[in-house]
């Protein structure tokens, strides 16, 4: 890359990064990923594996025992686990999505206390915000928080919660004001030890069946008034934030699976014959070739400039983190439903890797907001002005 695109450039340390991540993950995640999805088990080898790397967190800084990787770092981490196992790729992600929260809002002992115990590997976290009648319409919760001494009382039920029941630590997004609506939510830690909190039965999912998703009920859960994150009524607001960086991490998963759908696809084309030759030289399929490549290549550059404007909290970071995560999660659909259709009858069978590949790619365009949400949230970052002027 030419000094002169600094915005695009890749340092030796992010490289370095991509080359670590991949070995590990080519080494000790990818030989597990068919059977983690097969038996729609917790990869617990890419757990163990991350954790000894410290890869299991990344994002979280230096200064609570982080590595303090960068936004664009993460989402290379990101990026390559997913490469190999979109399923383990939510470990680094979730824990991002969990902890965010505490690293924007928190106070500093809250930060010490549950950032530190994250990085040394004493639990993940998981953020819990839909609800049963509360997807998109998040604002719509009815999970109360009602003060009780000097703690909160919670009660009521978190659906879709990503890694629930192998997560230490829940971020928690609560309703503390029926009458302020948005601005009546309010956000705390829950931990999985405390009295009334319990997980229903994993859900029978089409893809990143590795990755539990579970219901998180909240029955007279008492928590200490220290673990709320940030001013009462400041939740929604916390959350919306968390969102606009995280949803850079599922265009990073999305552009990992679109990669790997495609290498495999690569391969294969070189070396099945038909006809007496590679089917790779057959134009028809070079075209198809080439289409999955230049898509891989523009949703990879996008989330790499989201990622930037992530790092640097730029005014535009909610239309970048929109687009990248609408257009990388459906060129990730498209990339490995072509990578299927590039093994033909082979990639429809479960003894290749694309199958899987494709019914995981699926989620990327549902989660941390529908890409038809993300195309309104584009919408009005347009009509409001607030959109890069590279």
């Amino acid at each position: 890359m030419s000094s002169e695109f600094p915005l695009y450039a890749i340092s030796e340390e992010h490289q370095a990064v991509r080359e670590a991540v991949r070995a590990l993950s080519d080494a000790k995640i990818a030989p597990f990923a068919a059977d983690v999805d097969e038996n729609a088990r917790y990869p617990r080898e890419a757990a163990d594996a991350l954790l000894a790397a410290d890869f299991h967190a990344p994002h979280v800084p230096e200064e609570y025992g982080g590595a303090g990787a960068d936004a664009l770092a993460t989402v290379i981490v990101i990026e390559e686990i997913a490469r190999a196992c979109v399923s383990s790729s939510l470990i680094p992600a979730v824990n991002k999505l969990g902890s965010l929260p505490v690293q924007i809002s928190g106070s500093e002992d809250l930060k010490k206390k549950y950032l530190g115990a994250l990085a040394r590997g004493e639990g993940g976290f998981s953020y819990c915000l839909s609800e049963p009648d509360a997807g998109s319409d998040a604002a719509g919760m009815k999970t109360r928080a009602v003060r009780d001494g000097d703690g909160w009382i919670l009660n009521g039920v978190k659906r879709w919660i990503t890694n629930a029941g192998e997560s230490a630590f829940y971020t928690t997004m609560a309703v503390t004001d029926p009458e302020k609506r948005s601005r009546g939510i309010s956000a705390f830690v829950v931990e999985a030890t405390d009295e009334g909190l319990s997980f229903g039965a994993p859900e029978k999912k089409l893809g990143i069946k590795g990755s539990p998703t579970r219901e998180v009920y909240y029955d007279n859960v008492r928590i200490p008034g220290d673990r709320i994150i940030g001013e009462e009524g400041t939740g929604f607001e916390t959350a919306m934030k968390t969102l606009d960086h995280t949803r850079v991490t599922i265009a990073a998963q999305a552009v990992g699976v679109a990669q790997g759908a495609l290498d495999y696809a690569l391969g294969y084309a070189q070396e099945r014959q038909q006809f007496g030759k590679p089917i790779s030289d057959f134009q028809g399929l070079q075209f198809l070739l080439a289409d999955m490549g230049m898509k891989v290549e523009a949703a990879r550059q996008m989330t790499y400039a989201a990622a930037g404007r992530s790092e640097r909290g730029d005014k535009d970071l909610t239309f970048f983190g929109a687009a990248a995560k609408a257009f990388a999660s459906d060129v990730a659909m498209e990339v490995t439903t072509d990578a299927v259709q590039v093994l033909g009858g082979y990639g429809y069978t479960r003894d290749y890797p694309v199958e899987r590949m494709m019914r995981d790619a699926k989620i990327t365009q549902i989660y941390e907001g529908t890409n038809q949400v993300q195309r309104i949230v584009i919408a009005r970052q347009l009509l409001s002005g607030i959109q890069s002027q590279l």
